[in-house]
This record gives C-alpha cells, sequence and structure tokens, in this order.
C-alpha cells in the first residue's frame, strides 16, 4: 500500500512531466539527432519514464534504471515492450546504496551523500523535505553495457549524483547528457572532468525541460563550464549533451568543429 505523501508525490511528477504530452513528441524529435532507429539507450533515473518513452518513440531500444520502488512500479505497468525497466541506481562500482527519498517532491530524491543538506537551504530545495530513505542495489555503466551492448545514448539525472554515475564508465560512449544543477556546480566540473578524461567529447547545454541547445557552437571542456557559469546564474537548471568528436580542431572561443 502507498502512503499518502508518496502517492501525492507520483501525482505531481505525472502532471509535471505527462501534464503536456506534446513535449514528449518533441523530445522524440530532438533525440533523433542521437538516436537512429533500432539503437540503444540507457535512463539513468528514469522516474515516471518521459524521457525513456521519448527515446522509444524515436526508434531506440531502452533500459531504464529507476530504484524508487512506487517508480519502479508504475514503470513497469505503462512503459512499451521496447523498455527494459530495472530496479536499479548507477554508480562507482556494484554495491548497495541509501536513497534518500522526497516523498512529496520524489523527482530530488539522491544517493550523493550529503545532498539533503548542501542544496536544501538554496532557494530552489528550501520547501523540500527528505523524509524517508531507501536501500536500493547500485550497479554501473560498464556493467550495463557488458550486459546490453554499448549504447548510442546515455541519459543521467541522479541529484547530484551524475559524476558518481560517470566514475562507473571506462569507456566512451558516443553521446551523453547529464543533469547540470547549478546549486552543486561542483558536480557538473567533476563530470566534465571525467568525460575528458575517457574521450574527445564536445559539449552543450539546455536549459530546463527544454529541446533547444542555448550555445549555436559546441564547445570543449573548459568553454562548457565558462558558458554553464554565465547561462544559469539564476538557478535553473539544465542538462549537458555531451558528443564524442573525432579530429577534432579548435576555434574561436573553444568552438570545437568536426572534421579532419
Amino acid at each position: 500500500m502507498t502512503d499518502l505523501p508518496s502517492a501525492i508525490g507520483l501525482a505531481r511528477s505525472l502532471a509535471i512531466y505527462y501534464g503536456r504530452p506534446w513535449r514528449i513528441a518533441a523530445m522524440a524529435r530532438f533525440y533523433g539527432q542521437f538516436l537512429a532507429r533500432g539503437d540503444l539507450a540507457f535512463d539513468v533515473g528514469a522516474h515516471v519514464g518521459n524521457r525513456s518513452l521519448a527515446m522509444a518513440w524515436a526508434g531506440a531500444r531502452v533500459v531504464a534504471l529507476e530504484p524508487q520502488a512506487l517508480f519502479h512500479r508504475f514503470l513497469c505497468r505503462v512503459m512499451p515492450a521496447s523498455v527494459t525497466v530495472l530496479p536499479l541506481a548507477a554508480g562507482p562500482a556494484e554495491d548497495t546504496g541509501i536513497l534518500a527519498v522526497s516523498r512529496r517532491h520524489p523527482t530530488v530524491s539522491s544517493l550523493a551523500p550529503g545532498f539533503p543538506g548542501k542544496v536544501g537551504r538554496t532557494d530552489r530545495f528550501r520547501r523540500v523535505a527528505w523524509d524517508a530513505v531507501q536501500p536500493v542495489e547500485v550497479t554501473t555503466l560498464d556493467v550495463l553495457i557488458g550486459a546490453h551492448g554499448l549504447p548510442a545514448f546515455v541519459k543521467i539525472d541522479v541529484e547530484g549524483y551524475e559524476a558518481d554515475v560517470l566514475a562507473g564508465l571506462s569507456r566512451p560512449v558516443p553521446a551523453i547528457a547529464f543533469e547540470c544543477l547549478p546549486q552543486a556546480f561542483d558536480v557538473t566540473r567533476a563530470c566534465v572532468d571525467r568525460l575528458q578524461a575517457i574521450g574527445c567529447y564536445a559539449f552543450n547545454v539546455i536549459r530546463g525541460e527544454g529541446h533547444d541547445f542555448v550555445l549555436t557552437d559546441w564547445q570543449d571542456g573548459q568553454s562548457i563550464l565558462a558558458a554553464l557559469e554565465e547561462t544559469m546564474r539564476d538557478g535553473e537548471p539544465g542538462d549537458v549533451y555531451a558528443k564524442l568528436v573525432q579530429g577534432p580542431r579548435t576555434g574561436i572561443g573553444g568552438a570545437l568543429l568536426e572534421g579532419g
């Protein structure tokens, strides 16, 4: 039986992420630049599955990770056959972790140690209470790749635990998106550093739940961090996109130009 605060949290998330269904179709079209029909995608932190569904509509086979029990059950009921739903988190090593859960705001539940104390006093999170905990099984991106294959695209949205997820990846994948929280910008820096350590990536950013890139040109690591500090001064989160480039040439302002 689901307790009332958790039920309210699920309803809140459904209203936010499914209340405007045309956004999922727009996101599917956007994902088409990273995914071809039949490609594999990982959705780490699937929550209510709107991004998993968009990837599936783009023609991808999706492995969706969602460790919160209520949301995992929901996904198992509603996701199409092309989406494999796993009750797992991802991190730097296979382990068991303790998820700090906000029952009324479950989208900000986190495995990151100290995350509630780190962001809880900021304006964006001051009304959030992390009022429950849940033990969760943690896998790694490397283990998922070994079991399911190399994905064309990985989406990571895990509330301050993104760098830990990328620590479990030892080889480059063609494209990755991870959430950037201005309230935890050190995590974004660590993500960019990790990706630069395992491959040659170019970066861009989307604000909020949009599907248009902020920057005209894809940037190198140093330039994207400077751009993020400028574009996210108002505290609104976004997603950083990283794509693997071959034979990059660095242009003016750190823009990466693909080519020989």
